[in-house]
């Protein structure tokens, strides 16, 4: 008798929950008719092609079906592992993502700290909209901008280096400058456009608390170390954790901009080694499972990084 009760009761809820969640999504179907455009774009483009990850452990041929190619397994894998380029490209792929989390993360909490600390008006309209502007920059522009900035013969950076005493440089044929080229553009290239997160958490600050910290007496040093940095501190670990999951992921379309065969020994990237074995020599097997090796190492980062943020800070992404 105590189980049909029960069983009663708990067909009552359900309807109800039901009840609940229709009269929510009516109330709310402007906002979820807005996010439907994006989340079929989501499905088509991310969820759909996952499919295709089983290439990954084929001999696939151009013409066959996904599942109609040769099986072999983790071989793909092997081979890219015991590879002769496997250690240079893993070291190059890692120390240009290592050198823009150190160089490209902090400055952006460093601009938007000084933005927020600026009391003339409109010199910092202006001076947000200048660090705004190279953001929506393509970036073949952007690099077309410093080819000529660096050209070797005709530059103004050689040509002050030259008024110097100093040699010409070629930058865009040198190893040693690559790193320093494609760090530095991606500073230039995002620096506002980043800071603008941390802007508006800067505003979600409680302004009482910065009046009740200036009657106390408190500078505008310790104001913004002990009141806006911890108020900004959970946008700060969740960007951190998306920055070091994407260690891996290089920004392939300026390596492609950047390189040259002479600077192969630092340049040379996961993502421009799938590009000429997958495009050029339409290895799509091969490509597709060193792909997916680096996405697998990219999760680990990222999985690692998130359990360390929710054991020793307040945020976490799950």
């Amino acid at each position: 008798m105590t189980d049909i009760v029960a069983a009663n009761n708990n067909g009552g809820r359900k309807p109800a929950a039901l009840r609940r969640a229709a009269k929510a999504l009516a109330r709310d179907r402007y906002l979820v008719l807005m996010v439907l455009p994006a989340l079929a774009l989501l499905i088509v483009f991310r969820y759909i092609p996952l499919y295709g990850v089983v290439v990954a452990f084929q001999d696939y041929k151009p013409g066959n079906s996904f599942l109609g190619s040769e099986w072999v397994g983790l071989a793909n894998f092997a081979e890219f592992i015991n590879g002769p380029f496997f250690a240079r490209l893993m070291a190059n792929t890692f120390l240009l993502g290592f050198y823009s989390l150190v160089v490209g993360f902090p400055l952006p909490i460093l601009l938007a700290l000084s933005f927020n600390e600026v009391r003339n008006g409109p010199f910092k309209k202006i001076a947000q909209t200048v660090s705004y502007l190279p953001y929506f920059v393509s970036t073949v522009v952007i690099i077309g901008i410093l080819r000529n900035l660096m050209d070797f013969d005709n530059g103004i950076i050689n040509d002050i280096v030259a008024a110097l005493g100093g040699e010409r440089i070629k930058f865009f044929a040198s190893a040693d400058w690559f790193r320093t080229i494609y760090v530095g553009s991606g500073v230039w290239q995002s620096l506002g456009y980043s800071a603008i997160i941390y802007l508006a958490a800067l505003s979600g600050i409680d302004t009482q608390i910065y009046e009740s910290a200036t009657i106390d007496g408190a500078s505008r040093l310790r104001k913004l170390w002990h009141i806006s940095l911890p108020g900004i501190m959970p946008t700060v670990l969740v960007l951190l954790i998306l920055s070091v999951g994407g260690v891996f992921a290089s920004d392939v379309q300026k390596v492609l901009l950047i390189y040259t065969p002479a600077s192969y020994s630092t340049s040379d990237v996961i993502g421009t080694y799938i590009y000429r074995r997958g495009i050029e020599k339409a290895d799509y097997s091969y490509s597709a499972a060193v792909g997916l090796f680096t996405n697998a190492i990219s999760f680990v980062f990222l999985f690692a990084t998130n359990m360390l943020s929710r054991k020793f800070g307040e945020s976490s992404l799950w």
